[in-house]
């Protein structure tokens, strides 16, 4: 009987002990731009219809690199909301916010919108100190078919997820600014 109690209380001792405290993140929204969405003749307009992500950036956790060829996804940092949906609602805000006269959206807007389709193949922090944030674009202008491949790497300056996961915000803020530039001198 006492081996059960002793075993008993190793058990709940060992439960109690292992509840580490996860944190949760969602990358952070730029602000700006108020978009005006009264329909005009010459507004320009872009749907962002998907944002994919392949299954080991999929998960809950965050994602982090620990050789050239090992992933680790953390159990205790987590991404607030599905990286996927962060990922189109940053770059709807982020594209709203660098092109003026533009309508940018996560929903379809007419049949004569342009169409953004983004495939992510990298969102993660490296042993290195970097974070890199990598994959192709897609954008349909006027059926004509635009595809960009993308690769940024930024150096952390402060150790941590917090700060990984703000200069993975960073540089996916500045791919945005890419994709808007090539959007910009779209006729």
């Amino acid at each position: 009987m006492k081996k059960w109690l002793v075993l008993t209380a190793a058990c709940l001792l060992a439960a109690c002990s292992s509840g580490e405290n996860k944190t949760y993140y969602q990358l952070p929204l730029t602000t700006g731009v108020v978009q005006n969405t009264s329909a005009t003749t010459n507004q320009r307009m872009l749907w962002v219809e998907q944002v994919s992500i392949p299954d080991f950036l999929a998960g809950s956790g965050v994602v982090y690199q620990t050789s050239d060829v090992q992933y680790v996804i953390a159990s205790n940092n987590l991404w607030a909301s599905p990286l996927d949906q962060q990922l189109r609602t940053t770059l709807v805000s982020n594209l709203s916010n660098q092109l003026p006269g533009w309508v940018v959206s996560s929903q379809p807007l007419s049949s004569t919108q342009d169409t953004l389709n983004v495939s992510v193949t990298g969102f993660h922090g490296r042993y290195d100190g970097k974070v890199v944030v990598s994959g192709e674009w897609l954008l349909n202008h006027q059926g004509q078919l635009i595809k960009r491949p993308f690769h940024v790497e930024l150096a952390q300056q402060h150790d941590g997820y917090d700060a990984m996961v703000k200069l993975l915000a960073q540089a996916w803020s500045q791919e945005a600014a890419s994709i808007a530039q090539t959007l910009n001198r779209q006729p």
